[in-house]
């Protein structure tokens, strides 16, 4: 049974279909990609699967149980974070406050303490920046904060939406060497990033949206190498 599987999900922002009956699964362990260009649909599909959004139409099911219509929290409650585009850090904040608040569900101090030193490990500049307002970090270091404070909710899945906007090519590399890290220590994640490039190079698997719907999906490497997607998304072919 996949971890996460979509079926037939619509969303409607008043008379503008945004999705029309997306599937897509993700297996436990997985990395899965979602590339498309702007206006896809991408986005509202993180944010349909994680509560921000309701569906107008279809089904979300978590370890194959139905999460649709429930909260946002409810669903970080049973093990999925969403690292939204834009980053959504509290700017007025510290580092160590908006850590603290990707925890906020939890009552279990010492393991929150063991991910706190294990994202740590994964983003040392937070560590010497604890006491910083986030508004006052770089662009790189808001993403790392952004994905550290995802996972201090201890997610089995994690949704990460435009992880490398913005951000300089040195930081880019570190950004998805981190992604492949996290996923090898084994949270499962769902990615959206519009560097097709670099996603598919992460990727077990990749769908590819078109105006809202599935055009094609299949194995990232076989993806990459087919000339529509070279075409379309990878600037050759």
């Amino acid at each position: 049974m996949p971890l996460l599987e979509v079926k037939n999900l619509s969303v409607a922002y008043g008379a503008i279909k945004a999705l029309h009956g997306v599937d897509l699964s993700v297996e436990q362990g997985q990395i899965l990609t979602l590339i498309g260009c702007n206006g896809a649909g991408k986005t509202t599909t993180l944010r349909a699967i994680s509560g921000m959004v309701r569906p107008s139409a279809g089904q979300v099911l978590l370890d194959g149980k139905p999460v649709t219509g429930l909260k946002p929290h409810e669903i970080v409650r049973l093990g999925m974070s969403h690292c939204p585009e834009g980053r959504g850090i509290f700017a007025n904040l510290t580092v160590d406050e908006n850590l603290a608040l990707g925890a906020f569900m939890r009552r279990d101090h010492a393991a929150v303490n063991q991910d706190r030193q294990r994202v740590f490990t994964l983003f040392p500049r937070l560590k010497e920046r604890l006491k910083q307002n986030a508004g006052t970090l770089s662009g790189g270091e808001q993403q790392m904060l952004a994905i550290g404070r995802a996972l201090l909710a201890r997610p089995r899945l994690l949704l990460l939406d435009e992880p490398s906007l913005g951000l300089a090519p040195q930081l880019v590399q570190t950004i998805f060497r981190i992604i492949t890290e996290i996923n090898q220590q084994g949270v499962t994640i769902l990615l959206v990033e519009q560097n097709a490039h670099m996603a598919l190079n992460v990727a077990h698997r990749a769908v590819v949206l078109e105006t809202g719907a599935v055009a094609m999906s299949g194995d990232a490497k076989a993806l990459a190498s087919s000339d529509e997607v070279k075409k379309a998304y990878l600037g050759h072919g």
